[in-house]
């Protein structure tokens, strides 16, 4: 049985008188020794009354240790918990801004992938204009030199 449980069994007994065995005199003591037991009789009483009085403080003492105990548990529990919220709170304002910083940072790739997109196509554009503008000149060139080696303008060598 634990402490606890021997504090509350004895805490919780009714108060009961040691039974003194009777004592026989001899024959001729005087008759104070009477008195004297009667005395230390009742002394030993108070003392075993004044002994369970402080069996019964002590439980008490052992009960509030335990309450205070709990309630420092308790305490300890709650800040506990809400430095996890804290925690979780800031945790998930981390993510979000992460979230919002990948959002924005895919954005203006795109938009820098547009941008490039849209110059690779002007540029082949006018890459193609140009090709089409020499071709239509070289075409040009040598209709006009056929057309001189025709008419004997032009010998060609």
């Amino acid at each position: 049985m634990d402490k606890k449980g021997q504090v509350e069994k004895t805490a919780s007994q009714p108060e009961e008188k040691a039974a003194i065995p009777a004592v026989e005199l001899p024959a001729g003591a005087p008759d104070q020794t009477g008195n004297y037991l009667a005395e230390l009789l009742s002394q030993a009483e108070n003392a075993y009354t004044m002994y369970r009085q402080a069996q019964k403080e002590v439980a008490k003492g052992y009960k509030r240790q335990e309450q205070q105990m709990e309630k420092a548990y308790k305490d300890a529990e709650k800040r506990a918990n809400d430095a996890h919220e804290r925690a979780l709170d800031k945790a998930r304002k981390t993510r979000e801004q992460a979230e919002q910083q990948a959002v924005e940072d895919f954005r203006m790739a795109m938009d820098k992938a547009k941008d490039v997109y849209q110059k690779n196509i002007a540029d082949a554009m006018k890459n193609h204009k140009e090709a089409l503008d020499q071709a239509w000149k070289t075409c040009n060139e040598a209709r006009e030199d056929a057309w001189s080696i025709f008419q004997g303008e032009k010998v060609t060598k």
